[in-house]
């Protein structure tokens, strides 16, 4: 007769139970810097009803465009290196790239009067160049995504001021405007182009064997490279993808702003960040994707106007936003630890 070893309802039902409790309570951890954003909101709301308003949320729907767009880039950066905010997927470069991209396409087309066609594709090809000397300077040589897109952003900051000299550019151009003014099916033309990139980079790393070798790069190396893949490869590819979306980008902040202005880059990597680390919250599996990007650059965007309309200092906006991203990163470091 074999005895067989069960463990006994009461014992599964706790154990069940106390399982349950683990994950209800990393899913409240992760979903804290947003709830503690829409409990803002809604005060700020309460104080000042125009926050609400028609008007504000299609003018939040128009600057949350170009902050989804870098952020969706973001995102496949973590999707192929993983969450982990230091040793992980990062690029601190994208905002940087997407503005000189923008000084660019204004330049080309203002001051050397080339056609949008042209200055596009030179737009591109600069994007392309960024993205694979990222990609080069972590998969080659072997630094840190972290360290190596900070150098990045100083470089390409320091060449958005050479290009520019610090001064705006303004672009009347019809597809500029077009962008700009125009709408389809109720939305803001720019939000349409958001869309459209999102439901792409959505399909590429859900729906494809690429992207599922991407992810599966970013879950785990040693499991990927043991299944057969090389995680290096995903990864170059996603700093180089990264890098054309905030080319692409750069067309959308020159509509929004009707040219170049000085000083994008910095709000633009601050919003970028806030919605990549927040894109996890609005995910049914809690990992950072392009919709759940798309939906936190709109939160992203309806607090800063709400903190603009209730007339709080600008000094205490960047500051809010900086202890929200400390939050965010803090939570996003407690959550890769607990999975390991």
């Amino acid at each position: 007769m074999t005895l067989e070893l069960r463990p006994s309802p009461a014992r599964g039902g706790r154990a069940s139970r106390i399982a349950w409790f683990g994950r209800a309570g990393q899913g409240l951890v992760r979903a804290a810097p947003v709830v503690v954003a829409v409990a803002v909101l809604v005060v700020l709301a309460v104080r000042t009803p125009a926050i609400l308003g028609l008007a504000n949320l299609q003018a939040s729907i128009t600057q949350a465009a170009p902050i989804a767009v870098v952020a969706m880039g973001l995102v496949l950066v973590i999707a192929a290196g993983g969450d982990d905010v230091v040793s992980g997927g990062i690029d601190l470069s994208l905002a940087a790239t997407a503005t000189l991209s923008t000084a660019i396409l204004a330049k080309a087309m203002t001051e050397r009067g080339l056609s949008f066609g042209v200055a596009l594709a030179l737009v591109g090809a600069v994007a392309l160049g960024l993205g694979l000397v990222n990609a080069g300077l972590v998969v080659i040589v072997g630094m840190t995504p972290i360290l190596a897109t900070l150098a990045s952003l100083v470089v390409i900051s320091g060449l958005i001021r050479v290009v520019t000299k610090n001064r705006r550019t303004d672009t009347p151009q019809p597809v500029i405007a077009a962008i700009r003014d125009g709408q389809l099916l109720g939305l803001p033309l720019a939000a349409v182009l958001a869309l459209a990139l999102m439901a792409v980079l959505w399909l590429a790393v859900q729906r494809t064997a690429f992207g599922a070798h991407l992810r599966a790069a970013g879950a785990g190396r040693s499991a990927a490279v043991t299944a057969g893949l090389n995680p290096n490869r995903y990864l170059a590819a996603a700093f180089v993808i990264a890098s054309l979306t905030a080319g692409f980008d750069g067309l959308l902040l020159a509509a929004r702003g009707s040219g170049f202005s000085p000083g994008t880059e910095e709000r633009l990597l601050v919003d970028m960040v806030l919605a990549g680390y927040l894109s996890p919250v609005f995910s049914r599996r809690g990992v950072a994707t392009p919709p759940g990007a798309l939906v936190a650059a709109l939160l992203v965007a309806l607090l800063t106007n709400a903190l603009v309309l209730s007339r709080v200092d600008n000094s205490w906006v960047y500051g809010f936003k900086g202890a929200l991203i400390l939050t965010v990163v803090a939570v996003s470091s407690i959550t890769a630890r607990r999975s390991r």
